[in-house]
């Protein structure tokens, strides 16, 4: 598929290095190292927040709110 993108010269510069040296061409190059930068794991989701580690969040869950909070903790035995 072709598309227009604004990369950086920098950027650009790089990736027709790694073509020229891996004999491929920059969109080969550019496409492989954009999925490896989208499945590699990072997120731009904080891990931390004041110190303190945060836990992962389901695409699913719903909010926890005091109400929730308070249920919960009156249910303890």
């Amino acid at each position: 598929m072709r598309t227009t993108l604004g990369i950086d010269d920098d950027v650009l510069a790089a990736a027709k290095h790694l073509a020229e040296r891996e004999k491929k061409s920059v969109g080969q190059i550019i496409s492989a190292l954009a999925r490896r930068g989208l499945a590699g794991g990072t997120s731009i989701t904080p891990t931390e927040r004041n110190g303190i580690p945060l836990l992962p969040v389901r695409q699913d869950a719903a909010p926890v709110t005091l109400e929730l909070v308070n249920q919960l903790r009156d249910e303890r035995p």
